[in-house]
């Protein structure tokens, strides 16, 4: 089996330690109080981590065929970026659930999902729902790294910085599990199926916990407040046309994630995070 790859640097996992900063994180952390930006990055947060164990299985089961020693590299850095992922983002939900988010609830119900996906989808179905979903949370990464305000949307520094690192090497990693689906002869009508039902899922999936989230919030139920945040969002870059073009070029003949080069962005923030002076220098607590 020959395979190219498209990203051939060496995939690092950095192993970061955000829980103890999260202590502080206030209820409604988005910018100035919001309540859907708050909703939204709690709840995409909550299925984060069982998201990333089910990427690490679909790729895993595919990791002795591969025969290129670049891309088995790249699968083995791919795997520990997604663990330390889970890992941090299962220790940011515990705070938004004392912060009253049902992200335990989430976290269950994402967790039945995916086991169910494992048991009725072929293998391969599974690496390309993978390779979809990577491509979905590489374009999501990339608009927060180029796009200050979508940074803003964040507001507390504290949740942002996890999603900056988060970002990072989502990015830096964004062209493994799609390699590996194609050497692993992945047909192109599969990948662009799947990647319809994805978007389906994914969208519809997000919207309706963000829904049930704010069910539980009390705040949810003052309309001022509501059609404020409402109107935000209308205004977000991430429901933006640009961004809606990007993510759906994944269906194009010949699509590669290597496509929308970042290499620029990755320099750029592996700096402002892990330099010298880099942000989160003091949560960095080694690199494998």
């Amino acid at each position: 089996m020959t395979t190219t790859t498209s990203a051939p640097a060496p995939i690092q996992t950095r192993r970061m330690a955000f829980e103890h900063s999260l202590q502080e994180v206030p209820r409604h952390f988005g910018v100035e109080g919001d309540l859907l930006s708050s909703h939204l990055a709690a709840c995409l947060s909550s299925v984060f981590p069982d998201g990333e164990d089910f990427f690490v299985r679909s790729v895993r089961r595919f990791r002795d065929q591969i025969t290129d020693p670049v891309l088995k590299q790249q699968v083995n850095g791919f795997i520990g970026q997604e663990a330390i992922h889970g890992r941090e983002h299962r220790a940011l939900n515990r705070r938004f659930a004392e912060l009253g988010y049902p992200t335990r609830f989430i976290e269950r119900t994402t967790e039945r999902l995916l086991a169910l996906a494992d048991k009725v989808l072929p293998a391969k179905a599974c690496l390309a729902a993978t390779a979809a979903l990577e491509h979905y949370t590489a374009t999501l990464a990339e608009q927060l790294l180029r796009d200050d305000d979508t940074k803003a949307l964040f507001g507390d520094r504290r949740v942002l910085d996890v999603f900056l690192w988060h970002a990072l090497e989502e990015s830096e990693h964004k062209t493994v599990a799609f390699d590996v689906y194609r050497a692993i002869g992945g047909t192109e009508r599969m990948r662009r199926v799947v990647m319809d039902g994805i978007t389906v899922g994914f969208i519809g999936g997000v919207a309706l916990i963000v829904g049930l989230s704010l069910l539980g919030d009390r705040a949810a139920y003052n309309p001022v407040r509501l059609v404020r945040s409402l109107r935000r969002l209308a205004r977000s870059p991430i429901i933006s046309k640009e961004l809606w073009r990007e993510l759906r070029s994944y269906n194009e003949v010949g699509f590669h994630p290597s496509d929308r080069d970042a290499a620029e962005l990755l320099v750029h923030w592996r700096e402002e995070l892990f330099g010298a002076e880099g942000s989160l220098k003091d949560r960095l607590m080694g690199v494998a």
